[in-house]
């Protein structure tokens, strides 16, 4: 086990239905997530090392944490992450771990638990060991949410464990991922329409789904009514993006986000989104809505592509920083002594 391994994992966009994906309501209720991967991504380089010690180096942040295998690790909040998916994975030998990601922790495009999932990728090939997607989804998932105790839901593991376009339904029975009907042609016609815009701006650890789990407990009934049309809206829009009617996105998103409001109307204290969203539908975007549980991080933006510099250029003149969307059909993947490790169908 000398070989070095490189994982990667996408990020996505999640058009609509985050926060069905919470077990306190799809248990009862049921589910659904349209999202896509892009081609931003989560990446780890795992060397492994003669002895039993662990070094984890984020290139991102500049942080370096070193322990022993036989005392395991400490969680400080300093990359508990990558320290619980090596401690659940039960490794008998030391490593070199180095992490990175395209895009910022909090910014709304699952960029947490694809780190989870590439690293539980590079481990699983490390050991040469064999793991289905839904094995690797759940794994990394109890990973955040079990071992760590991160709230949160399900569909950023599965989509990093699966890519492509996808309606992921959740349910007390299980989760299934049913890939989006829609030829080359009309994908890159829904691609043209989108814009990722990043606010320029991040808060982390505000509570955003504690809030949104402590309201719908409490039986706050337009958080209840918001995850329910959520939930529905998720196969409205599937249809939508199937049939090709494009020029209905803009406006379902706009009730999209408007429904996540509901849901949880922190999402945007604090920010700039209702500010940017706000010039971009001045400047001609046909809709759009926060990425992520809210707080920051990116919006995506509809507009016609004959809109599109118009667009960017007020969102850009508000502090916002543009970049088209390109979609990646590839979920999490690893290579180690020139053979691409895959989670199994």
């Amino acid at each position: 086990m000398t070989a070095t391994v490189r994982a990667t994992a996408p990020l996505r966009i999640s058009f609509v239905g985050g926060g069905t994906d919470l077990p306190h309501y799809f248990s009862r209720h049921g589910g659904a997530v349209l999202s896509a991967t892009i081609d931003l991504a989560a990446r780890v380089t795992l060397t492994p090392r003669t002895d039993r010690g662990v070094r984890i180096r984020s290139l991102d942040l500049g942080q370096e944490v070193e322990y022993r295998l036989d005392d395991g690790p400490t969680y400080d909040g300093v990359m508990d992450l990558p320290k619980a998916a090596v401690d659940r994975m039960g490794l008998d030998v030391g490593l070199a771990l180095d992490i990175a990601s395209d895009a910022p922790p909090g910014s709304g495009l699952g960029g947490s638990s694809a780190l989870v999932t590439a690293v539980v990728a590079a481990l699983a090939a490390l050991q040469g060991r064999a793991m289905t997607r839904d094995e690797t989804a759940r794994t990394a998932y109890a990973i955040e949410r079990q071992d760590l105790g991160i709230a949160g839901g399900l569909q950023d593991q599965y989509a990093a464990a699966y890519g492509g376009f996808n309606l992921i339904e959740f349910s007390a029975d299980g989760v299934r991922v049913t890939p989006v009907r829609c030829d080359p042609d009309r994908i890159e016609r829904l691609r043209e329409r989108l814009l990722l815009c990043y606010t320029g701006s991040l808060r982390t650890n505000l509570g955003l789904i504690d809030t949104q789990i402590r309201l719908y407990h409490e039986g706050r009934e337009e958080t209840l009514v918001g995850m329910k049309h959520l939930h529905q809206m998720a196969y409205e829009l599937r249809d939508v993006v199937e049939a090709g009617d494009l020029d209905d996105l803009g406006p379902l998103l706009d009730e999209a986000y408007r429904n996540k409001r509901r849901m949880n109307p922190a999402i945007t204290e604090g920010t700039r989104i209702e500010t940017l969203l706000g010039a971009a539908r001045e400047a001609g975007a046909d809709g759009g809505k926060v990425c992520g549980a809210g707080g920051g991080g990116y919006l995506l933006v509809v507009c016609r592509p004959e809109r599109r510099a118009r667009v960017t250029a007020a969102l850009e003149a508000h502090g916002g920083r543009v970049r088209e969307v390109r979609f990646s059909r590839e979920g999490v993947r690893a290579t180690v002594g020139g053979r691409t490790w895959r989670p199994a169908p």
